[in-house]
């Protein structure tokens, strides 16, 4: 012990041995400092249920050059909860931006699927998307979910949370 330490009361000491204690307690359980307990998404729904994960796997999806199989799946979302008078204004346009086989952001989907959704264009309901976008979600789920996972990108979201 150094020699100013042993001149102090007992009584100090203790209390000083107290208060590290407890400091290193609240260092240990700042949401910063607990990196080993943050958890990663577990699933690719979970990841699409929380804003700042979601922004993360969309960077990452930017990064990968396939950022319009989210903005798909996002863009269905919004169109299963539309009201009945504006889905065929949405369903075209979820149509012509991710659907046509010339969409700025077309979406890898099956020929079958493709078909199926332009003939029914012409009176689309809430659910015409569905079975596209379970295929996005697929394909997400399957390849690009589980690269985000050891992406910096995930690590980063971790890191600020």
């Amino acid at each position: 012990m150094c020699k100013g330490l042993s001149s102090l009361p007992s009584t100090c000491l203790e209390k000083a041995k107290g208060m590290r204690v407890k400091l290193s307690h609240l260092a240990d359980t700042h949401p910063k400092h607990r990196l080993q307990d943050v958890k990663t998404p577990q699933d690719l729904e979970t990841l699409l249920n929380n804003k700042t994960a979601l922004q993360a796997f969309r960077g990452f999806l930017r990064s990968e050059f396939s950022e319009e199989n989210l903005e798909f799946w996002l863009a269905c979302e919004d169109y299963r909860v539309s009201p009945s008078t504006l889905q065929k204004t949405k369903a075209a346009s979820i149509y012509s931006q991710f659907i046509n086989p010339d969409a700025p952001q077309e979406v890898n989907l099956d020929a079958e699927t493709r078909e199926t959704l332009l003939s029914t264009m012409d009176s689309p309901c809430a659910n015409t998307f569905d079975k596209a976008q379970q295929g996005i979600f697929s394909l997400m789920a399957k390849d690009s979910f589980p690269r985000f996972l050891r992406s910096h990108h995930c690590m980063e979201a971790i890191k600020a949370f």
